[in-house]
């Protein structure tokens, strides 16, 4: 009897063993079976950390991570409640055979560089929070906070990735004069920024943040990746349009507006808009005409936009930025909420819209070496976010198909293979 139990512990150790070397891959899939997809790309960042081979199998399963077996990763989903298979060598195989038929819209993409990720902005507590942070604390992603100084001092070269926060690059403390010009925080926020641009030798917070963006085009077109939302996207337009011509009036800067600022601008300067007009009313929650806000006639019942299908196999940048288990997306308000379609430049791809409301909210464009994204709206789980609502749980939404757009732009430049244009 103690022989016979030697005898079957043994078979057992030996098909562990045999299973174990058969277990070739752990599959990280994104379809609609994931428990939590958000964490999903945490695992897959920590992994290339890991010096793990990792794979993007574009279009396969909403976008599924392949991954060479190693116990500590299995671990890892396990603990951080992500969703796997264990594929033996055959299985494998299939799966990349599938992917690499020309007839078929798939493409595996390796992942070898986990990028290095900074964050803009301030250090002082202001009254909202930032989807992007959020989610990449939620995922267990790594970052670094960078500010105007930061900037100015070079300290964006020792970086890949970059998101713009709930920014205005314009100097006119994101218009919330004409609501908050009394509260604490809109007053503080206006010494600090002051006081920032005098240590910089700026007499003007606009002259401060155009310097800011400058830079930070430097930063994009030497070929780094940029992310914005909300009033990141066209606030950061409007300023390098600007350029050398004062749009801000005198509650802002102590002076009045170029009164033909507008024939002044410059949209050669900007990445993503042209031809757009400004604002010129500084009591108006708004900067230009770029942005949907204001002149919107969709309610949260039917407003949606649609992810755009592209060419795995050709367009990998748009593919990888657009994968998801959903392609209709609910869509959520922000300071900016949507560009208007007829101001965004034809050099750009447009990776998500409204089409029957005209309006852009997800897109990507080339500049110099480098690639940035513009996405509308401040919180995609939170419809109408205002000044001091609560952060948002992201356990209660580990599924989010609008987070996961945010998460796609953290690790398609880790991608091996290099943007391509058909």
């Amino acid at each position: 009897m103690i022989l016979s139990l030697k005898r079957f512990g043994l078979l057992f150790f030996l098909l562990v063993v045999t299973i174990a070397a058969k277990a070739s891959s752990i599959l990280i899939y994104m379809d609609e079976d994931q428990k939590n997809h958000l964490k999903a790309y945490g695992i897959a960042y920590w992994g290339i950390k890991q010096k793990a081979d990792v794979s993007w199998l574009l279009n396969y399963r909403g976008g599924s991570f392949l991954i060479g077996y190693n116990k500590a990763i299995e671990d890892e989903c396990k603990t951080r409640g992500v969703s796997y298979q264990i594929l033996a060598d055959g299985k494998v195989t299939s799966i990349l055979n599938e992917i690499s038929d020309p007839q078929v819209n798939m493409e595996m993409v390796k992942l070898e560089k986990a990028p290095k990720i900074a964050v803009y902005s301030p250090k002082s507590k202001l009254p909202w929070d930032d989807a992007v942070t959020m989610v990449l604390t939620y995922a267990e992603i790594p970052y670094d906070v960078v500010y105007d100084d930061d900037v100015l001092k070079d300290k964006l070269s020792a970086y890949d990735w970059l998101h713009l926060h709930h920014e205005d690059f314009t100097g006119q403390y994101g218009r919330f004069w004409s609501a908050f010009r009394n509260a604490t925080w809109y007053r503080e926020d206006v010494k600090n920024q002051e006081a920032t641009a005098k240590r910089n030798g700026f007499t003007k917070v606009s002259q401060l943040k155009l310097a800011v963006a400058k830079r930070i085009k430097e930063f994009c077109t030497g070929g780094g990746f940029l992310f914005a939302m909300c009033s990141g996207t066209d606030s950061f337009d409007i300023a390098l349009s600007a350029e050398g011509v004062d749009i801000c009036e005198s509650m802002f800067d102590g002076d009045g507006a170029d009164p033909q600022a507008q024939s002044k601008l410059n949209f050669n300067n900007t990445f993503a808009f042209k031809d757009f007009r400004l604002d010129e009313n500084p009591n108006n929650y708004e900067f230009s005409d770029i942005d949907a806000t204001q002149t919107r006639t969709l309610t949260q019942a039917n407003d949606f936009f649609t992810l755009f299908d592209f060419s795995a196999k050709w367009d990998l940048v748009p593919t990888m930025l657009t994968q998801n288990h959903d392609k209709v997306i609910k869509g959520f308000m922000g300071q900016t909420t949507a560009f208007k379609k007829r101001f965004v430049k034809p050099s750009v791809t447009v990776l998500g819209e409204n089409k029957g409301a005209e309006e852009v909210r997800y897109l990507n464009g080339e500049i110099g070496k480098g690639q940035f994204t513009f996405y509308g709206g401040h919180d995609p789980e939170d419809y109408q976010h205002a000044v001091g609502d609560p952060p948002t749980d992201l356990n209660l939404h580990p599924n989010s198909p609008g987070y996961r757009l945010i998460l796609n732009n953290v690790l398609f430049p880790a991608a091996k293979k290099k943007p391509q244009k058909t």
